[in-house]
């Protein structure tokens, strides 16, 4: 088996890019590298958003691992302006996954620039990667592999939060399961 465990990011200070993680947020990405420090991980990719990057410092550092950045990782962009109804505009987006609001991204293209991330990770040989994201998009991600996900296990996710994707070496249907203890 391939693993990726896919892992959204600890507590932040908000959702701009460069928002950083909160004194809470940096306690739970030590106790990411302490549940990961038996894993022999061999593949860090993150989003190149602060959170992201931060979430994952401790095991990379702990590991001596490279962390590379991914645009393709970043959080999907819902629409180009604030909206007082966005959770409702975003429940929506799973229902019609074409549906793409002004300045926004629908679900099935963030959902295909995701996958293709996982794609190159499972072409790169790694055996036990770790991908670092955000949670619009990590529920696109699972809803690939699972088409059960939606938009209440989007709401479900917790920061952080960790599935693992496990792909059988012989090119089988992966399995997917979340492994964080809340």
């Amino acid at each position: 088996m391939r693993n990726i465990y896919v892992v959204r990011h600890c507590q932040a200070e908000g959702q701009a890019p460069e928002a950083r993680l909160t004194g809470t947020g940096m306690l739970q990405a030590a106790r990411l590298a302490e549940f990961f420090s038996n894993q022999a991980i061999d593949c860090m990719v993150s989003s190149p958003y602060a959170r992201a990057r931060q979430s994952i410092a401790p095991l990379a550092e702990r590991l001596g691992l490279e962390v590379t950045l991914d645009e393709r990782l970043t959080e999907r962009v819902l629409s180009g302006s604030p909206s007082p109804d966005w959770r409702e505009k975003l429940r929506l987006t799973y229902d019609d996954m074409d549906l793409c609001y002004d300045g926004g991204e629908s679900s099935s293209t963030a959902m295909k620039r995701a996958v293709q991330a996982v794609e190159d990770i499972l072409n790169q040989g790694c055996r036990n990667a770790v991908l670092v994201s955000h949670g619009n998009l990590i529920s696109l991600l699972l809803k690939y592999f699972d088409d059960r996900i939606g938009f209440k296990e989007w709401e479900a996710l917790t920061n952080p939060d960790v599935y693992r994707l496990s792909f059988p070496i012989d090119g089988g249907s992966p399995s997917l399961l979340r492994i964080w203890p809340a």
